[in-house]
């Protein structure tokens, strides 16, 4: 993978927002769309950003990456920080469409996290993204986040009423709940997608856009038909073996088929996990594929994962080693590229917590085409 800087792609002009390492933003710059703008509120990750893109050689963006309290998304919205809407006039003047892609973190509406709804830091932030996406009208936008957002009946309200502000402020909305594995990420991962377009982009047509969007173009896989197959539930634990895959499954989304893709043991981040300090004895007692407590689940090494979070006292064991999964493995399972690395000075907490923020990268790609292709109808 590689873009040379002088060979900018000018499809459309992404600001990206809440970017963390930049799996989501991976996705639109290897459709045709061209990042400009990134801004994260935690500096580790978007030194991770940075340094992932310089291995990548991507192109740096062209207003500049921006980070900490002085560009958070209030003072965007007052238009007091970073020269926001000097970027985005810049943009309009050469015809350019302008895209808002962000996931806001989630906790405050994760069953398995804080739970605080709206009110919560991070829930507010939510809103204050939506009122941004109201506030500079972007030709389109993105919105992603956990599915307690739309499932949870709490919450579920506050979805709606964000919805209700992004429809008056003059876009028309499209909505699904993905699975991510549907798109050949190894991982059980649903997610709660808004995607808008100004109605300028659209006809009388577009009205229903729940079914003009081509949600399902660059789905690979049924979400019904991968949980009807024979999937090996436990296999009794032992450290270092070895078996084939079993026939009447899809390899392509098994753990180890992409620990094998993506070369973990080799990658810079193969030695990045938590060391056991004790409780040997008891990592080695939990059979292979179980993963059902809340915490010490064992992958199974021909079976997905389950959603790749690693914080809130989620561990994830390594199939066949008495260990934690190393960043490379969790990288693997997020379906990055194999030269995605992070750097090696940031701290395991941080590499983990990133990694499991992120949009993974098979879906942020399939998603970026589906807008991509969409947009090519109406320009």
């Amino acid at each position: 993978m590689t873009i040379v800087a002088g060979d900018r792609p000018n499809f459309g002009k992404i600001f990206s927002f809440f970017s963390g390492a930049g799996f989501l933003d991976l996705g639109f710059e290897t459709s045709g769309f061209d990042i400009v703008y990134v801004n994260e509120i935690f500096s580790p990750f978007l030194a991770a950003y940075r340094y992932s893109r310089q291995l990548l050689n991507l192109p740096l963006p062209e207003y500049g990456y921006y980070c900490g309290e002085e560009h958070d998304i209030s003072k965007l919205l007052l238009g007091t920080a970073a020269n926001l809407p000097d970027f985005i006039q810049d943009c309009r003047r050469y015809h350019h469409p302008i895209g808002f892609i962000g996931g806001p973190p989630c906790p405050d509406f994760s069953v398995g996290g804080k739970n605080r709804g709206q009110f919560g830091d991070n829930g507010k932030l939510s809103a204050a993204y939506v009122e941004l996406i109201c506030h500079y009208q972007p030709d389109f936008f993105l919105f992603e986040n956990v599915k307690g957002l739309w499932k949870t009946h709490k919450h579920r309200l506050f979805f709606e009423s964000l919805k209700r502000k992004l429809k008056l402020a003059g876009y028309l909305l499209t909505t699904k709940l993905i699975n991510c594995i549907e798109y050949g990420v190894p991982q059980n991962r649903e997610r709660i997608i808004i995607i808008g377009f100004s109605q300028k982009f659209c006809t009388s047509k577009d009205s229903r856009l729940d079914y003009r969007f081509p949600w399902h173009k660059y789905v690979l896989y049924n979400q019904e038909k991968i949980f009807q197959l024979p999937w090996i539930e436990k296999t009794l634990f032992q450290e270092n073996s070895i078996f084939p895959c079993p026939e009447n499954i899809i390899p392509e989304l098994t753990v180890e088929y992409w620990f094998r893709k993506n070369h973990v043991t080799s990658h810079p981040n193969s030695h990045h996990y938590f060391q056991p300090r004790a409780g040997i004895t008891k990592l080695a007692a939990i059979d292979e594929g179980d993963d059902s407590g809340k915490s010490y689940k064992r992958l199974h090494r021909w079976r997905f994962s389950p959603t790749a979070c690693y914080g809130n006292n989620e561990v994830h064991l390594h199939p066949y080693k008495i260990r934690r999964i190393s960043v490379a493995e969790a990288l693997a399972i997020q379906s990055l590229p194999q030269k995605f690395a992070l750097p090696e000075n940031m701290s395991l907490t941080n590499m983990f917590k990133t990694i499991g923020n992120g949009v993974p990268y098979f879906t942020a790609k399939a998603i970026a085409q589906n807008i991509r292709d969409f947009l090519d109808e109406k320009l």
